[in-house]
């Protein structure tokens, strides 16, 4: 039935009444109509007006925003005279104030966009008005692509689209006929006022040099240039300015600015109110800029943001100022970042913010930019379309079947990027999943679930998880805080009151948690409270009420359409893990690792890094706002990225990386090390690295390789268990030796064992097959789901029930098909060798390079000291034939002519030699050489280096424990690296046999040893070892230290006996320090020793020296018999060795005088053997060394040297024969083992050699002083010999 209408009239001071008749026209005759007005027009109130009188009765009118929609409403009812709710109503988000008989439904352009989920082809509407068209929503474009498909389906519909006067046409052409005729386009003029435009540059250009005064216009920052522009509005007369910037931080600077100009000015600046205006504001101060001013308020300066260009109309504004900059929400489909960089404004912008001083009267605007910058900006602004995420859209168009995104009618299409972008967001949400082959995407049931929630999909996607995580309450609280404007309020007198009353909530390890907090707070004091009471809470709190009232409609919505999912709000839940799991599953690509390389930087001492790496190696930082900003975790989630000066993450909580990896099984990435055989474990592993979008979610974990290369694990399996690597045993995760189930493992590496060290002796690798035969052997015989030793068991404790030998190994199996092995020879490659009393183990190794290739005999260390180097030159027999060929390879060619073919001669040698000898071969081969051919040949003939390495017996050091500690193939090399350790080997080997006395001990002072054996005996496996006692000297004290040879304990005793004596008797020294002349003191303070106590030390060991002879007592009757006659006669000793030891230092003192009194060049070579001869005579501990008795002839060896220094200018050349005579004599000593200066221990051989060299120098450079018998260079070599 008709409508009953109420009278209708058009205020007649809106331009829109005026063409009533033309809109009422244009719209009859067609189906589709485009009006463009300015704003004030009248068209958003009037055109539902017109539809009513034109018989229209189901109408759709839709707004951007829902405070548009309900004050629309209100006005079209007030009009009207009707009531709310009847004839005209609205429908937003929380509120829905319609009835059946509601003819004209204002509503936000999402709600039009969700009953096309229930209304595909919208009968409930004859008439759809898309108002504010030209602010280019997302929402907005989408609808209208749809409108576009559903007008040939629904002729009867009518469409109106209004726009501001911002590119009408674009929309008329989108709305095309067929034919192609545009859809027509009314024209509405909107009511404004002239509006003067002012360009004033910030940065001075080339023309604006000169001025009246000649001075040049520097270039300003924003703030000085909106200074200027309000100092050039304040000559124009009264009246409101406006003031636009790209954000809150710079309107904050300029407000600082502005007040601290009218501070200064005094009264006059009283009368100036400054007043900010941005989203972030609390409700109060926002409507302190719409309400009417202060008494005594000449002025009002508002500073807002870009929300006062088109959204809200602040009153009486004359005047604009124009920064030219806003900060404009784009989102990156390459780096998946919502950036809000502050750019450029459009043209269209530009002209929005002007119009805005043209309302109630002619105006001025001030833009801080050139005419040819605004002539250069584009025309308008980018869609949101081009600018935002599309995955929301593509998700409801494929929950509606509207095919293809790139083939939907949109206004102006999105690229291919942000397709493939908002495609690759609902993949990785699981919304949608795509066909392996043919690469079309269906959505999933997840995905239609987020299609029929109202929020964004990653936040409906945290809703479905968080129900099968019995989590749903507190997730729906925190997406629906997520999805509105922070109730929070941070007033900017109060900003610290308030942040104290926020911070109860404060969750440390997570912003999320913080919102839930707060959530739980505000519901259980609204449960307690009344509304009014409530509401007074909220403002006490510094929380916004209408927005705490928005969290809770939105959240009741999401509670009821999560029903209609199965998905129910339940009781508390404090499962935080839970809750940030549910949190993850939207924000997969939204987590990042801290970054521990980005460390402080010089100076920055202590300082955290504070960069987190996240997804597609992107660099981020928590927003300072954050709990988490000061102390940032290891890792992070983000409720959102946002690039301003850099990119921070918002919202942001404490996770576990691992969380990811099953919510995002479908996105992950494997990679995995190098497989391995894991002994412990009895089975193959590998590391296995998940990583996310690049992030490591899984930086390491071992995985069973079975699980992702059956084949690969049972190889490893096969080889490392069954087969052995690198002639190691198999690698069991237990013991198997007393396992029956192994029996056949045993077996099998024993018959190898055999055969390997078959090989090894006879030096041939063609007996064993290789080991790839045996994995073969093992391969062909163990089911192919044996991958481990776990299952390995589990199948052959079946197996070898009916087949027990099917994984033994036959001789025959293990040799090459066309060879048998040699017999064993035990003749020719003995196992042992006898080396005297001792059966040493001997080694054989075929490995040409290898330091042990050949054979080694193994010597316990507490043997190796007394092990002679005797024999073993021969070999074992089975290599000795090849060692006598190599041997007569090496001799001389004139030699070697006549013993060819060396093998033959060889083998008709070796048939005279001996099968062993303890003469060196070398030496009984040369002989026989000798006997068969008739040619001069020695041992030294043999050239023993061209021998190859195998041919020469190797020795290798072995511990207590068996374990080869050294190689050599010098026993003596061997022996001087571990003398100190066989030692310790030897005294360990004997304490086994003398329990209860120490063998070795320190700090002996005084003889409490008893009886100190010469000799002690023990048995170390078919060893014999032999430990010689004896002391040793270590200055203050004595100690017991046992030897390997009887040498070293004739070394060392006597010296630790002499000392013992020395520390046991009452000292001399003080007395005889007391009794010496000022002369003599004077001569042994100029000593080389480091003082004269210690002189006096070392002369009254020599006098000790020189009265116990070669007496070196092993009881304490014997020492302290020596010690009696030892202490007679020591005052007197040491008196006479000091004397003497002064007439030394004396005749020294006069020698270097005599030396250095010359300079001559030509002396040098002379000179400095004579000071290489001095300083090998007095040196720090000569007294001692030198020992009395030849102590009384070193002044006449010093003599020689002064009267050699005297005399060598007179005939140099006879001096530089005797030098090289003496250099020649000198070799002879060094080669033999001799040194200068002489040690104290030196050999009777070399002490009589190094004194005979001193009396070869008498002899030549001073003969007036007499050498003591008949000495030349053949005596000395003579004396070397011994």
């Amino acid at each position: 039935m008709p409508l009953d209408l109420p009278p209708i009239a058009y205020p007649p001071e809106l331009p829109v009444s005026a063409a009533r008749e033309e809109l009422a026209r244009a719209i009859a005759e067609n189906q589709v109509v485009i009006v463009a007005g300015a704003t004030g027009s009248g068209k958003t109130t009037q055109l539902p007006k017109i539809l009513l009188e034109l018989g229209r009765e189901k109408i759709g009118h839709t707004q951007p925003r829902r405070i548009a929609a309900r004050s629309v409403a209100e006005r079209i009812a007030e009009e009207l005279d009707v009531e709310l709710g009847t004839l005209v109503g609205y429908q937003v988000r929380f509120d829905d104030r319609t009835k059946r008989e509601t003819a004209v439904k204002l509503m936000t352009d999402g709600v039009l966009l969700a009953e096309i989920n229930r209304d595909r082809d919208l009968r409930r509407y004859d008439t759809i008005i898309i108002d504010e068209a030209h602010e280019r929503s997302l929402t907005i474009d989408f609808l209208l692509g749809y409108l576009t498909r559903l007008l040939p389906r629904r002729p009867e519909l009518k469409v109106i689209i209004t726009s501001a006067t911002i590119d009408p046409e674009r929309f008329a052409k989108h709305f095309a006929r067929a034919d192609g005729t545009p859809a027509p386009i009314v024209e509405v003029s909107g009511r404004s006022y002239p509006v003067e435009i002012r360009y004033r540059p910030l940065v001075a250009e080339s023309g604006d040099d000169d001025s009246d005064d000649g001075a040049t216009r520097d270039d300003r920052d924003i703030v000085q240039g909106v200074l200027d522009g309000l100092d050039e509005l304040e000559r124009e007369g009264s009246g409101d300015v406006l003031v636009f910037f790209s954000g809150e931080n710079e309107i904050r600077d300029a407000a600082d600015a502005i007040r601290g100009r009218l501070t200064a000015r005094g009264a006059a600046g009283e009368t100036t109110e400054v007043l900010p205006l941005y989203g972030r504001l609390s409700s109060a101060e926002q409507h302190r800029v719409f309400e009417r001013a202060r008494p005594g308020i000449r002025r009002r300066i508002v500073l807002g943001t870009n929300v006062a260009e088109t959204s809200l109309t602040v009153p009486g504004i004359k005047y604009v100022i124009d920064t030219g900059t806003a900060r404009i929400s784009r989102y990156s489909a390459r780096s998946k970042v919502q950036r809000l960089p502050i750019e450029p404004i459009s043209q269209a912008s530009a002209n929005q913010r002007s119009g805005r001083a043209g309302r109630t009267s002619d105006g001025i605007a001030i833009r801080l930019y050139s005419e040819e910058d605004f002539d250069s900006r584009p025309e308008f602004t980018d869609p949101e379309i081009l600018r935002t995420s599309l995955a929301a859209v593509i998700l409801q168009m494929i929950d509606l079947r509207l095919g293809d995104i790139s083939e939907f009618p949109f206004v102006e299409p999105p690229d291919a990027r942000g397709i493939k972008d908002g495609t690759d967001l609902l993949l990785e949400l699981g919304a949608i999943s795509a066909d392996a082959t043919t690469g079309h995407t269906r959505i999933t049931k997840v995905g239609r679930d987020l299609a029929r929630l109202p929020v964004d999909p990653r936040f409906g996607r945290m809703i479905v998880e968080a129900e099968r995580r019995g989590v749903a309450r507190e997730v729906m609280a925190i997406v629906a805080g997520l999805s509105i404007q922070d109730p929070r309020e941070r007033p900017l007198e109060k900003r610290g009151t308030a942040d104290a009353s926020h911070a109860r909530f404060t969750d440390p390890t997570s912003d999320f948690i913080s919102l839930l907090n707060l959530w739980n707070h505000l519901e259980h004091q609204q449960r307690e409270l009344s509304s009014s009471a409530f509401r007074r809470l909220c403002k006490a709190e510094f929380l916004n009420y209408l927005r705490v009232r928005e969290w809770q409609e939105l959240y009741r919505q999401l509670a009821r359409a999560g029903k209609t999912l199965g998905i129910v709000a339940r009781g508390a839940s404090t499962d935080a893990d839970a809750i940030h799991i549910s949190l993850l599953s939207g924000l997969l690509s939204r987590i990042g690792l801290l970054d521990e390389r980005v460390r402080a930087k010089p100076g920055e001492k202590g300082r955290r890094p504070t960069e987190f790496l996240g997804s597609r190696q992107q660099r981020f930082t928590v927003f300072p706002g954050s709990v988490l900003a000061k102390k940032p975790p290891a890792a992070v989630m983000a409720a959102e990225l946002v690039e301003t000066s850099r990119l921070f993450a918002r919202t942001v909580a404490r996770i576990d990386p691992a969380w990811a990896e099953p919510l995002a099984e479908h996105l992950v990435k494997r990679s995995y090390g190098l497989p391995r055989w894991e002994k412990r474990q009895g089975s193959a592993v590998a590391d296995e690295k998940v990583t996310l979008y690049g992030v490591p979610i899984v930086p390491k974990r071992r995985i069973q390789l079975a699980r992702i290369d059956a084949e690969q694990a049972r190889e490893l399996f096969i080889r490392h268990a069954l087969v052995g690597v690198d002639g190691k045993p198999g690698e069991w995760p237990f013991e198997i030796r007393g396992n029956a189930l192994y029996d056949f493992d045993r077996r099998n590496r024993a018959l190898r064992r055999e055969l390997e060290q078959l090989e090894e002796r006879t030096r041939r690798r063609d007996i064993l097959v290789d080991d790839e035969a045996v994995v073969d052997f093992y391969d062909r015989r163990i089911p192919a789901d044996v991958t481990d030793v776990r299952r390995f068991e589990r199948w052959w404790r079946d197996a070898r029930t009916k087949t027990p030998e099917l994984l033994t190994m036959t001789r025959e199996a293990l040799l090459g098909e066309e060879e048998a092995a040699p017999e064993r020879d035990e003749q020719g490659f003995p196992a042992h060798w006898q080396a005297g009393e001792q059966r040493l183990r001997l080694a054989y190794r075929f490995e040409p390079g290898a330091e042990d290739d050949g054979v080694t005999l193994e010597v316990p260390l507490a043997v190796l000291p007394r092990l002679e180097d005797r024999g073993f030159d021969w070999l074992v027999p089975g290599l000795r034939e090849e060692l006598v060929t190599a041997l007569i390879k090496s001799l001389p060619k004139h030699i070697r002519k006549n013993v060819v073919p060396a093998a033959d001669w060889a083998r008709k040698l070796m048939a005279e030699l001996p099968e062993h000898a303890e003469t060196p071969l070398t030496e009984l081969l040369a002989q026989e050489i000798r006997r068969a051919t008739h040619t001069v040949v020695s041992p030294t003939d043999f050239d023993l280096e061209r021998v190859a390495s195998h041919l020469r017996m190797g020795f290798a050091a072995i511990d207590a424990r068996g374990r080869r500690v050294g190689l050599s193939k010098s026993l003596a090399e061997l022996q001087a690296r571990f003398a100190e350790r066989a030692r310790s080997s030897v005294a360990k080997v004997a304490e086994t046999v003398t329990p209860g006395r120490d063998l070795e001990r320190s700090g002996i002072t005084a003889w409490d040893l008893g009886e100190l054996p010469k000799l002690v005996e023990a048995k170390q496996g078919g060893s014999t070892v032999r430990a010689f006692p004896a002391l040793v000297d270590e200055g203050q004290s004595v100690a017991i230290r046992v030897f390997g040879t009887a040498a070293e304990q004739a070394a060392a005793h006597p010296f630790g006996v002499r000392r013992l004596l020395a520390l046991s008797l009452p000292s001399p020294l003080g007395y005889v320090q007391e009794h010496l002349t000022g002369a003599e003191k004077l001569q042994l303070a100029a000593s080389p020793y480091r003082s004269t106590a210690a002189l006096l030390d070392d002369a009254l060991l020599a006098v000790i020296d020189q009265a116990a002879g070669d007496r070196a007592p092993f009881t304490q009757p014997e020492f302290e018999a020596l010690r009696a006659e030892v202490s007679a006669g020591l005052i007197d000793g040491v008196f006479e060795a000091v004397q003497l030891t002064a007439r030394v230092l004396d005749a020294a003192r006069v020698a270097d005088k005599a030396i250095s009194a010359r300079s001559s060049l030509a002396l040098m070579s002379p000179l400095a053997d004579a000071r290489a001869q001095l300083d090998s005579l007095v040196y720090p501990g000569f007294v001692r060394s030198t020992g009395l008795e030849r102590l009384r002839r070193v002044p006449v060896y010093l003599a020689a040297i002064t009267h050699r220094a005297e005399k060598m200018a007179e005939n140099l050349g006879r001096d530089r024969q005797w030098q090289t005579e003496v250099e020649k004599a000198t070799a002879h000593y060094r080669d033999a083992g001799g040194e200068l200066p002489l040690p104290l221990a030196a050999p009777e051989r070399i002490r009589t050699a190094r004194w005979m060299l001193e009396e070869l120098r008498l002899s030549l450079f001073a003969q007036h002083l007499g050498a003591q018998g008949p000495v030349s260079v053949p005596r000395i070599t003579k004396a070397l010999a011994g």
